[in-house]
């Protein structure tokens, strides 16, 4: 895999955020940053480009316009641009199989609607094998969120019935590249039978929330060995996940969430707690693909 951060570029407020969040993440690593568009990407054309000419020139002023500008605030960072052709949620996911990441943009819907993935955006985050960072705009000036990359807790959202390798192996990474406190959140349920009855055996419920706590500690174990110095919060809390997930990351610089890799066509690709994340965290948000 190349030492090389993607983001995907479409001329709109929220791509130019992406950008800037990418730049700042591809310094962070030491990384290249590799600036991508995808043809015929735009669900909304912010100009009436209509010729084969006209889109290709709109094309790479975008791509000249936003490296010249990258290259201004991060002058030693390797920049490169390029254009990709067809299906654009495959051909983002393929421009960055070798990338660490997948940067793109999300457009805001206001406050009590959330955010807008998009049709292309949520398709790739479904294509891509590698992790898929959303990034809001603050302002219409392409500004990522405040505190983007310098403040606030890395949060991610973790089930101690899966697999979450990949989710922590990202995530305890992050938080240690940043300097930022870690907060891992597990959200769950009480089963039917003591939702409704409550009082049928009053410590039932709390053998079960130890019983999780244990499973969760047992599971970041080896990751507070590998960092020992990283401050982290592990948190199991009674309630919906994503809910619980986005309440802590209300002032986060980071959310992770996980998808499965599912082979068949059929069937739910992203799940409904990564869905939500998604569309109402304000913070960035990294969706790692795992088995």
């Amino acid at each position: 895999m190349a030492n090389r951060v993607t983001v995907g570029l479409d001329g709109s407020p929220e791509g130019a955020a992406a950008a800037r969040w990418a730049a700042d993440e591809a310094e962070l690593r030491g990384a290249s940053l590799d600036l991508v568009h995808a043809e015929e990407w735009l669900e909304n054309p912010p100009l009436p480009v209509t010729t084969a000419e006209e889109r290709r020139r709109w094309a790479e002023a975008v791509l000249r316009d936003t490296a010249d500008e990258t290259r201004r605030v991060h002058p030693s960072l390797k920049v490169d641009t390029r254009r990709v052709g067809g299906l654009p949620s495959l051909a983002l996911a393929h421009a960055a199989e070798d990338s660490d990441m997948l940067v793109l943009g999300s457009r805001a819907l206001g406050s009590v609607r959330g955010f807008l993935v998009g049709s292309t955006g949520a398709g790739t985050v479904v294509e891509a094998v590698r992790p898929v960072v959303l990034v809001r705009s603050a302002d219409r000036g392409g500004n990522p969120p405040e505190g983007a990359h310098d403040r606030g807790p890395i949060v991610v959202g973790v089930d101690i019935h899966q697999r979450n390798e990949e989710l922590l192996a990202f995530a305890f990474e992050e938080a240690s590249r940043l300097h930022c406190p870690l907060v891992i959140i597990h959200g769950w349920s009480l089963p039917p039978v003591l939702s409704y009855a409550p009082d049928l055996d009053p410590g039932v419920r709390q053998e079960m929330a130890h019983g999780i706590t244990t499973a969760l500690d047992e599971m970041i174990s080896p990751w507070h060995e590998k960092y020992p110095s990283l401050q982290v919060d592990s948190r199991a809390t009674i309630g919906q996940p994503a809910i619980q997930i986005l309440d802590a990351a209300s002032t986060a610089a980071l959310v992770v969430v996980g998808r499965r890799i599912r082979h068949s066509a059929f069937g739910t690709h992203i799940g409904p707690i990564t869905h939500a994340v998604m569309h109402h965290a304000a913070a960035p948000v990294a969706v790692i693909a795992h088995e």
